[in-house]
């Protein structure tokens, strides 16, 4: 029997399609495990170069329909390095005839079937979901072939969001051990070759070989010495530094290690590592329960779509717990948020430093707009916790977007609002890509029915984060 009924037609088609092509993607899109490629790598390169272009400007043709993708910046509003603006406006593209305050007035029963939910709140597919992977954007690329000659670019994809739509590069470094440095980057990258001359003499020898081993390249499912690699030569791997890039983000993604078939696998955007001393609940599907239980399992098996099999055969990384493991957590848990000097020690604004349309969309926060409720100040705007939205109740669990079966989220966590204006894009796959985009997604999830002033007043609280 069928282990996937509502999806079987479609995985019918893709699979089809998929072996068609199988000198380009031999992953099966109903398959555990990922098999061994039956062409020689050098067909595999030149089948996947000739259909790129066509990849990639359908994802384009995605993107264009759903949002509006041009340079918009915040007048005012910069990141937190001062060297990117924070994007302004609604990006999701309505659908025609229709109003983000009528939308609100629906009920996800009347949305679902008159199919007025914007696409642009739908789950948003990987760049090529039949082969999955890290996806890296240009500068992280050129960055590390200037400063280490390894070679992150991909032959089959590109990374499909504008530069102004992700986060600053390279973001500032703020640690909790040394918080009267201010940001201790210089506004350089980390890297194998610049560690030690950025941290000598601020971290600890503990924590300078955590960080050593957290820019150390190690094989990736896409990025090894093996034949079914997605890069032209031979690679050492990828670092997790790589994603993380000065240990925030930079907007990479994959696609999660924890569902199968490929083609519902949700795609995941790099989650920032500021912060991290005071979180709990690791993972796309937060299953891990300390950042020394994150690394370790990212070291065997997330980096390889969590398959453990195509780790061995690659060039597994096994970190030992006492030795590495804890120096690389030791690290990941001194990164601190930048200052918001707008907050008190709990959270608070501070009424004599705030402004009138702050103060006041902190109380749409605590109360109307329903925030507070997982986004606790005192906990650095987290719960620790795992909330179910149920997105699906607006759309029709089974449409296909550029090969993404789309299922419901399930529970995701509830990532810390700290310096919130530094993460673009938002959810857990970077389908939003604004604060104004979040505004007004939550409003129509929750049912707040905020109204436009209580969201410019919510959008003017999230920048004091």
């Amino acid at each position: 029997m069928n282990k996937y009924p509502v999806y079987s037609a479609v995985l019918m088609l893709c699979s089809t399609v998929a072996w068609q092509a199988q000198a380009a993607d031999p992953l099966p899109p109903g398959a555990t495990y990922r098999p061994l490629p039956t062409v020689p790598p050098s067909v595999v390169k030149r089948n996947d170069e000739a259909a790129k272009p066509a990849v990639m400007a359908r994802q384009q043709a995605l993107l264009q329909e759903r949002y509006d993708l041009s340079d918009k910046p915040m007048q005012g509003v910069m990141m937190s390095g001062g060297r990117k603006a924070v994007q302004e406006g609604v990006r999701v593209r309505l659908k025609s005839g229709t109003s983000w305050d009528e939308l609100a007035k629906l009920t996800p029963e009347e949305i679902r079937d008159r199919d007025l939910l914007p696409d642009g709140f739908r789950p948003l597919p990987h760049t090529k979901q039949l082969a999955g992977g890290q996806v890296f954007p240009q500068n992280q690329i050129d960055s590390i072939r200037n400063f280490e000659q390894r070679d992150l670019r991909r032959f089959d994809v590109d990374f499909d969001l504008p530069d102004h739509l992700t986060p600053e590069f390279p973001p500032p470094i703020f640690l909790t051990t040394r918080p009267e440095l201010g940001d201790v980057s210089g506004g350089k990258l980390l890297t194998i070759r610049s560690f030690y001359e950025m941290m000598v003499g601020i971290v600890t020898p503990v924590q300078m070989e955590g960080l050593r081993l957290l820019l150390t390249p190690f094989p990736q499912e896409e990025f090894n010495q093996t034949e079914d690699r997605k890069v032209a030569d031979p690679s050492l791997g990828v670092a997790c530094l790589d994603c993380h890039a000065n240990l925030h983000t930079n907007a990479a993604f994959h696609l999660t290690p924890d569902l199968r078939p490929q083609t519902v696998r949700f795609r995941l955007d790099t989650p920032s590592l500021r912060g991290m001393f005071n979180q709990q609940i690791h993972g796309s599907k937060r299953s891990l329960r300390s950042i020394e239980d994150f690394t370790e399992f990212e070291q065997r098996t997330a980096y390889f779509n969590g398959d453990h099999v195509s780790a061995a055969r690659k060039g597994v990384h096994l970190p030992d717990r006492a030795n590495q493991v804890a120096m690389m957590a030791q690290m990941q848990n001194i990164i601190d948020f930048p200052p918001a000097p707008k907050l008190d020690p709990l959270g608070k604004l501070d009424p004599s430093k705030a402004a009138p349309q702050e103060l006041a969309g902190e109380q749409v926060f605590m109360g109307k707009g329903r925030c507070a409720e997982c986004h606790v100040p005192h906990l650095e705007f987290m719960d620790q916790m795992m909330h179910d939205l149920r997105l699906e109740r607006f759309y029709k669990v089974g449409m296909v977007a550029n090969d993404l079966v789309a299922i419901p989220d399930g529970p995701i966590k509830t990532f810390t609002l700290r310096a919130i204006k530094d993460s673009p894009p938002y959810l857990h796959d970077g389908r939003l890509m604004t604060l104004a985009d979040t505004v007004e997604y939550f409003n129509l999830v929750l049912g707040v029915k905020l109204t436009s002033e209580e969201k410019q007043q919510l959008l003017a609280y999230l920048l004091t984060l």
